[in-house]
């Protein structure tokens, strides 16, 4: 029987995703704009849509299939969409013991593979569920909510980006250093020492990948094709309300593996019953030596504590916060931030949560405005931006979390402070019982400590605080404890001083968060590239890595070394 490594279609593979490895490399070097996967669903065929929409429904209200992979019987299931369809998705249920040995089983002959081979057959998994990126837009919107511009996009093609950059990284740095090497040193009269090294890349083991509610794939992909490039089998261990997803991905991944030659149960799905602790159980078992995680902080504490085995990668709460100190375009910058707190109603790890702005006002193109006028004029660019239910839905998409959904009505009886743009329910045509929510604005006085104590802590999904403070000094400090306490992974600011950037910059450095300036236009602060921006970056609370840059691959593998004389 043929190796694996040696497999021809292998070889085939490596051939056929070369040019496309070889770019994503560049990509990552330049970061300028790249990305082999289209963005629109019509660039997929004329019926593209038709199709992934028909393909998505011929999955529901039935047993989900994962060939080979052991499982003790029990079906799991539980997904509700947010836009009220019925699910009825049923998921094999895993004896953690069984699962635990047929990975293990599998493991050497993926860690035995070249870095060239499995770059290879990671960019094929990728360009086979990019071929399907209709029907996964479907199962991302109906177990996240995201509307289907959205789930198409950030579940689909750029979700692909990402973990395709994440292979690219992951190869770069496990060829950094030569497979072999002669070593020389003169001895002066004497004949020089002469040696043979050889360097081979050694994977941790088995990796954990816990997945999120909100963005199964944009946030799954990194750590999934990070760990599997490096030779680590990948236990997929999706959100109870977002399990489709992976487990398509599961699906396509394994039959890869499979046509490739190597043990499909390199990759495997561990869906869970919704209150169930089995992401605890699997954390510190000794097999598992790489974790990926996204979601609440507690959790995400408990595993950087408890999981000690384990190299863990975390992705937590973030308080997002906006200096708003001055602007030379005024309507620009309310259009702006009204998308950007707009958009899948605010359930993004990225979207701003706190606009700081001085309490004697801001400059702009306009004039000169008040606090109150800023937020007066901020409402009514949301208000305007979502006045059409059809247009809202679209740009809302559905509430997921039943958490969020308390804080917009918590918000709604005045419970967070006063309302300067009260959230409305928002009626969906296509999906009448889609649950939609606009968002809520809120007053806030930095010195009141009742109302500091609200805004300093996340409060995820569509509602927002326009704080006044009593400088944009004092925004900045603000901003920067803020980061220092409950993390951030975005920081915005508007300005036209070159005194106050530079400080905002230097604030934001000093954290840890990246920063975007005078966003006007089609870039929001809530939105980041792959091969160019870095999606977090490890240096403060809210996540201890980024997606991606070469730490976020390189401790899931070693090189151990062997040399002899030559």
């Amino acid at each position: 029987m043929t190796a694996a490594a040696d497999h021809p279609f292998v070889a085939d593979l490596i051939d056929r995703h070369q040019e496309t490895l070889t770019r994503a490399l560049a990509a990552s070097a330049s970061r300028d704009y790249w990305s082999p996967y289209p963005e629109f669903p019509k660039a997929y065929g004329e019926t593209a849509l038709e199709d992934g929409k028909a393909a998505f429904e011929s999955v529901l209200g039935l047993p989900f299939v994962i060939e080979g992979q052991p499982t003790d019987g029990e079906p799991v299931s539980g997904e509700s969409s947010p836009y009220g369809i019925e699910m009825g998705v049923s998921y094999p249920h895993f004896e953690p013991d069984a699962l635990i040995a047929a990975m293990e089983t599998a493991r050497p002959g993926w860690a035995s593979a070249t870095p060239a081979a499995r770059a290879a057959v990671c960019l094929e998994i990728l360009a086979r569920i990019n071929a399907r990126s209709n029907e996964f837009a479907h199962a991302v919107m109906h177990t996240t909510g995201q509307a289907y511009g959205m789930a198409f996009q950030a579940g689909g093609p750029h979700a692909q980006d990402r973990g395709l950059e994440a292979v690219a990284y992951a190869y770069a740095e496990q060829t950094r250093l030569p497979q072999k090497a002669s070593w020389t040193k003169p001895q002066g009269k004497r004949d020089p020492l002469s040696m043979v090294k050889e360097f081979t890349v050694v994977p941790r083991g088995l990796a954990l990948l816990v997945g999120c509610n909100t963005f199964p794939t944009w946030n799954g992909y990194p750590g999934l094709f990070a760990s599997l490039a490096t030779g680590n089998p990948v236990l997929v261990k999706p959100h109870p309300r977002a399990t489709l997803p992976l487990a398509l991905t599961v699906q396509v991944a394994r039959e890869v593996l499979a046509e490739a030659g190597f043990d499909p149960n390199t990759v495997c799905l561990a869906a869970e019953h919704e209150g169930s602790t089995i992401a605890q159980a699997l954390a510190v078992r000794p097999e598992i030596k790489v974790i990926d995680y996204t979601g609440s902080t507690a959790f995400g504490d408990w595993l950087e504590t408890n999981a000690r085995q384990a190299q863990v990668y975390t992705e937590k709460a973030a308080v997002n916060t906006v200096l708003i100190d001055s602007t030379d375009n005024y309507r620009g910058m309310l259009n702006n931030l009204a998308f950007s707190l707009s958009l899948y109603s605010g359930q993004m790890c990225t979207t701003p949560q706190n606009l700081l702005i001085p309490r004697t006002g801001i400059s702009t193109d306009e004039g000169g405005k008040s606090y109150d006028e800023v937020v007066t004029d901020l409402a009514a660019a949301i208000d305007g931006l979502l006045s059409d239910d059809n247009r809202a839905a679209a740009i809302l998409g559905a509430v997921v979390n039943p958490g969020v959904l308390q804080r917009t009505v918590q918000a709604s009886g005045g419970e967070y402070g006063e309302l300067a743009l009260t959230p409305r329910v928002v009626a969906s045509k296509e999906f009448p019982a889609a649950t939609l929510r606009t968002p809520a604005l809120i007053k806030a006085d930095s010195d009141k400590p009742d109302e500091r104590a609200t805004f300093m802590n996340e409060c995820f999904g569509p509602v927002y605080f326009a704080v006044a403070v009593d400088s944009s000094e004092a925004g900045i400090e603000l901003m920067s404890r803020t980061v220092r306490e409950q993390g951030a992974m975005t920081a915005s600011g508007y300005t036209v001083s070159e005194q106050v950037e530079s400080a905002l910059v230097d604030a934001c450095l000093d954290t840890g968060v990246s920063l975007s300036l005078n966003l006007t236009g089609g870039v929001y602060a809530n939105q980041t590239a792959a091969f160019s921006d870095l999606h977090g970056t490890g240096a403060n609370p809210s996540a201890n890595s980024a997606y991606c840059d070469a730490a976020f691959v390189s401790n899931r593998f070693r090189v151990v070394e062997v040399r002899r004389h030559s």
